[in-house]
């Protein structure tokens, strides 16, 4: 992997992931930006102790441009966008309209690939891979900033799930607190291991491998299931059979087996409801250990994917119990979800 560091007109910082040492990127923004003027604030809940970042300055971000006006494509014929060059394997920069800033943590935009067209399940293998050392970078390197204390790596496709730039892409986010849902994790950690005296990740994965109805797939070095109690109607969490804490340490067995399990994942994913349905929205989310957690290492390294569609043309939205009680209702038996995983897996 080749990484080429540059800077935007209005300042931002811009890398470049090849898979090729020889790859040379010298082109130059020459849009005439001004910096960028965005102080994201944080405010804490006393009710619920969760902190909620509030980013005014992000109502006027773009909204599904048409396809020609596409920041996320390279620059060429004459139209200028937020990566100079005419074309790129994998490039992440800082996001223009970030939810974090100002000294608040960071938000960081990743493209996956220069075709407009393409989705993440469309990639090579090879693709795959770097895009996977690009996350693991961009995790090195945010984790080390001042008051960093956890790093978020997502995809999201689909205007359901509610993305604004339909190119191929995801976003990497530089908290300077614990995620409510990580600290929910970690929690549960510390309680687990008071009860039984072992690791909680551990336990779960041992319990699904043993039961086998919500496994989805198997390889040498990743097991994917449907969770036991799972939230969304179709979702999967993918564990490296050896437990982790993030994606720095993940050795080079997994590393290689990830993106044949990934892309087969996905293009199961796609499957679900039937050749005649649009691409399934989902979200696809890395879950790793905070950075400040001093028993960082009984966190499980995970990715969990999801989506909102429960059906042939049917979304799952949120009831007023899960909205404002985060009490979920799941429409479709966890079971059942993996059963039709299987079924679809690819020939």
């Amino acid at each position: 992997m080749k990484k080429t560091v540059a800077t935007l007109a209005d300042g931002r910082e811009l890398i470049y992931y090849d898979s090729g040492d020889d790859t040379v990127r010298t082109a130059v923004d020459p849009r005439p930006l001004t910096p960028v003027v965005s102080r994201s604030e944080i405010r804490h809940d006393a009710l619920t102790g969760d902190n909620v970042a509030v980013a005014s300055h992000r109502q006027a971000r773009t909204y599904l441009p048409p396809a020609d006006a596409c920041p996320l494509c390279p620059s060429r014929d004459g139209r200028e966008s937020e990566v100079p060059e005419e074309s790129y394997e994998v490039v992440v920069f800082e996001n223009r309209f970030p939810s974090l800033s100002g000294g608040v943590g960071r938000c960081e935009v990743v493209c996956f690939t220069d075709d407009h067209t393409a989705s993440f399940a469309d990639l090579t293998e090879e693709r795959v891979a770097l895009v996977l050392d690009a996350w693991t970078d961009r995790t090195a390197a945010l984790s080390a900033l001042p008051g960093v204390e956890q790093v978020y790596c997502f995809e999201n496709r689909g205007q359901e799930i509610g993305v604004t730039l339909p190119h191929a892409h995801g976003q990497i986010y530089a908290f300077p607190y614990v995620a409510p849902r990580t600290a929910a994790m970690r929690r549960r950690i510390d309680e687990h291991r008071a009860e039984t005296g072992r690791n909680l990740f551990d336990d779960v994965v041992a319990r699904e491998r043993a039961d086998g109805e919500r496994v989805v797939l198997e390889t040498e070095h990743w097991i994917a299931f449907v969770p036991y109690a799972a939230h969304w109607p179709y979702e999967v969490h993918l564990h490296p059979k050896h437990r982790v804490p993030d994606l720095l340490a993940l050795d080079g067995a997994a590393r290689t087996e990830f993106a044949q399990v990934y892309l087969e994942l996905l293009r199961r994913f796609d499957r679900i409801f039937g050749p005649d349905e649009p691409p399934t929205p989902y979200i696809s989310a890395w879950h790793q250990a905070p950075f400040t957690d001093a028993r960082r290492e009984d966190f499980g390294l995970h990715l969990e994917l999801f989506t909102v569609r429960r059906a042939s043309g049917k979304l799952k939205y949120l009831a007023g119990t899960e909205s404002g009680m985060g009490a979920f209702m799941n429409d479709v038996r966890p079971e059942d979800a993996a059963r039709r995983l299987r079924e679809v897996a690819s020939a």
